[in-house]
């Protein structure tokens, strides 16, 4: 039986047991049997534990007077050693007292000693220094490079020691005069070591020049030898690939540089503690005299490729240079010290002397990107000399229009780094309102030749449904142009974010104290560092941040509003175009209204109407044929109402149809059209009514029949005519009543209908 378990602290009875009887498996020996048998082994280990612990207690009680007794004895020798510690202190304390002045004597004159033994090393660096100058010229004179170095490390310690005495700037030059002519003792030897890349040699040079601290000249020969050596592989690709574009050019001659960087990175880490400034300097030094340089050569380039794929030939040239970068950033990483100010100096220079050839490019950057947005729209197609197809190729415009956009987001990416968005958000301004134009130029065209250019054609005469649904389509386009517009300027604020966003540092451990100023400095910081690559203008690159700072606060919630105002305005002309279509033919009955001679006849046939009531009149034809297309005009607009078309509704909201408010669209768009026409027309009706000359009584009477007729009309469609009442009051008031209704109405209508009905005010 394992008794262990009952030890554990967490022991559980049932489960205890439970184990006991799973582990029975006697079919012989039965459960109640099996359970005596248990309690009965219990029974005696409880018996067994009890003798343990009663023994284990009367050996303590045997044992306890000893401990008593031991205890007591190591209180005794504690309390001795405790009265011992305290004579000792009492010792120590008398001895500090009767030693004091002799210990003070003892610090003076070891004081006095260090001084004694630095002026006898004085004297002997001193001596050293004469007995070495002595001897320094035979050395020189037996060849011995090791001798030599060693002489001149020698009185370099020397002279450390002679900081002070008088000569000290003649043998300071004396010094270097000697280091001099070692140097050139040992300037071939280097510069051969340095050619045939022999290690071991170049090691014993560098610890030579390390000695005496002619390092910094170790570096000028390694630099001037691979100098050479790329400078001359530049000039070997131009005439092996003469044939060839810049291109091909720029793209070995960065693969040669890279290949070398491997190898010399390897090479150097063997021969200098710290090579990646020196193979950093090397290159920049070489890719800035190039022969010929690499400025004229893109310059060249450019100029073979022609203006149209300018930006297309800078990012190819610019992708090849950035590989190259990565290539050197992944290359230096095993090298790279975490932080070391010199290593990111070092490749920031780099990346300058690299970027330079492009800079002079990105600052015409905007003008190159408005002409290749300017020719891009001249390929886009709008007008035609039918209507229809000017029509559909308007609405076709839409989506090349937006590809155009697009692909100018994506050059500004991969020339710029994103850091010359806002030249290009005035391009795509350019762009645009270019393209606003030649659209207003289209709809221009395509009045003409539906002969809405002029007030009056007979020509319109004939109603033509179809170019109403023309300007429908038209409306569509422009409600695309607003939706892509937005749609387009949130992802230009996106894609700006995710471009530059990366380069705004935090300012999380600023002091709190510190100001708001300097906090937005410490955030932008990165983004000056990095902008400055690409951009030489510093006053653009403050625009750039200034706009930055604007987006990171919230502040610019749209980078395209001047574009979206001008499409609004687009919407609203075409929207007008529209309206002109179905109101010409309401227009030509009413134009010539002040024309007819009914308003100065003073009768109807022969008989005499002066007295005659109102309702006895007819409405004339003019007015009936106004109000028969007014009452036809639900079922003529409604086939051509394009619903749950949200290009439409986004057009008509930001384009608003002439004579009405604004306000909310109704469900259903043709209400809205139906309000603009019915009010267009009163307006018309009321402007035309007042040019009438002159007005007799039966010419009054007749046009209160025709006004009442148009309101009776408008009544029945379920629209107000209130326009209508002031004009309506004026022509119905007695000659006596007329000055008491005049004050109530306005002047310029009270005035006309008192000319045109000859009563005096």
């Amino acid at each position: 039986m394992d008794y262990s378990k009952f030890l554990d602290e967490n022991f559980e009875v049932k489960e205890w047991v439970n184990g006991a009887f799973k582990s029975h498996k006697d079919p012989a020996v039965g459960k109640d049997q099996y359970a005596t048998t248990l309690v009965m082994k219990l029974q005696m280990f409880i018996q067994e534990v009890n003798n343990v612990i009663e023994e284990n207690s009367q050996q303590a009680l045997q044992n306890l007077p000893r401990v008593m007794r031991e205890i007591e004895a190591v209180r005794q020798e504690a309390a001795l050693l405790q009265d011992q510690m305290r004579l000792v202190k009492q010792d120590i304390q008398k001895v500090e007292q009767d030693t004091s002045h002799s210990m003070q004597m003892l610090l003076q004159l070891d004081g006095i000693k260090s001084r004694m033994k630095a002026t006898s090393d004085a004297l002997q660096e001193a001596d050293n220094w004469t007995t070495l100058s002595a001897d320094v010229e035979d050395v020189f004179l037996s060849q011995d490079i090791q001798a030599i170095t060693t002489k001149l490390v020698g009185m370099q310690q020397s002279l450390q020691m002679l900081i002070d005495t008088p000569d000290y700037e003649e043998r300071c030059q004396h010094l270097e005069m000697l280091k001099n002519k070692l140097e050139a003792l040992l300037s071939p030897q280097v510069v051969a070591a340095f050619n045939a890349q022999s290690l071991e040699a170049t090691q014993t040079y560098a610890k030579i020049f390390e000695d005496i601290n002619r390092l910094s000249q170790l570096y000028k020969y390694y630099h001037k030898c691979h100098k050479v050596q790329l400078a001359q592989q530049w000039k070997t690709i131009i005439e092996t690939n003469s044939d060839e574009t810049f291109l091909v050019w720029l793209t070995e001659f960065y693969d040669h540089l890279l290949s070398s960087w491997h190898g010399q990175i390897k090479w150097c880490n063997n021969v200098f503690k710290d090579p990646i400034p020196i193979l950093c300097n090397l290159y920049v030094d070489v890719i800035d005299d190039l022969d010929p340089s690499l400025s004229q050569c893109v310059a060249t380039y450019i100029a073979q490729q022609g203006t149209d794929v300018t930006l297309i030939s800078l990012i190819s040239l610019k992708q090849v240079s950035e590989r190259f970068l990565k290539s050197i950033d992944s290359a230096v990483e095993a090298y790279m010290s975490a932080g070391n100010p010199e290593h990111v100096s070092s490749l920031e220079k780099l990346q300058l002397m690299i970027y330079a050839v492009y800079r002079p490019y990105l600052v015409k950057y905007k003008t190159f990107e408005e002409v290749a947005l300017s020719n891009e729209l001249n390929n886009i197609k709008l007008d035609h000399e039918e209507v229809v197809d000017s029509v559909v190729l308007v609405g076709e415009s839409v989506n090349k229009l937006f590809h155009c956009a697009k692909k100018a987001n994506e050059r500004c990416v991969q020339l710029t780094d994103g850091f010359g968005y806002l030249f290009l958000l005035e391009a795509l301004k350019t762009f645009f309102m270019s393209y606003c134009r030649e659209f207003k130029r289209v709809l221009c065209n395509v009045r003409e030749k539906c002969h809405l250019g002029r007030q009056y054609n007979q020509e319109v005469d004939r109603e033509d449904w179809s170019l109403f649904q023309h300007s429908l389509r038209m409306i569509q386009t422009c409600g695309e142009l607003i939706m892509q517009t937005e749609e387009l300027d949130e992802q230009l604020i996106t894609n700006i974010i995710n471009c530059l966003g990366k380069y705004l540092q935090s300012s999380q451990h600023s002091p709190l104290k510190e100001t708001q100023e300097k906090k937005t400095a410490k955030k932008f910081h990165l983004l000056q560092q990095h902008a400055s690559l690409l951009l030489s203008n510093q006053i653009d690159i403050d625009a750039l941040e200034e706009f930055m700072i604007l987006l990171d606060e919230g502040d610019t919630p749209s980078v395209l509003s001047d574009v979206c105002k001008e499409m609004h305005k687009l919407s609203q002309e075409v929207h007008k175009f529209g309206f002109d279509i179905v109101f010409a033919q309401l227009k030509k009955h009413l134009v010539r209204l002040a024309e007819m001679e009914v308003w100065t006849s003073q009768s109807a046939g022969s008989a005499i109407t002066s007295d005659l009531p109102t309702f006895s009149l007819s409405p004339q034809e003019y007015i009936t044929k106004v109000g028969q297309y007014l009452m036809t005009l639900p079922q003529l607009l409604e086939p051509y109402i394009m619903h749950d078309n949200p290009a439409v509704t986004v057009a008509l909201q930001h384009g608003k149809l002439p004579y009405t408010e604004d306000q909310d669209i109704p469900e259903h768009s043709a209400d809205l059209w139906l309000q603009s026409i019915t009010r267009g027309t009163m307006f018309l009706y009321c402007e035309e009514i007042l040019k009438i000359p002159e007005l007799s009584p039966h010419g009054t009477k007749q046009l209160v029949t025709d006004i009442d007729y148009l309101c009776n009309v408008l009544d029945d469609l379920g629209l107000s005519a209130d326009q209508m009442g002031n004009l309506k009051l004026l022509l119905k008031a007695k000659p006596n009543e007329m000055r008491e209704v005049s004050e109530r109405m306005p002047q310029r209508l009270a005035h006309a209908v008192s000319r045109m009905r000859n009563i005096e005010l």
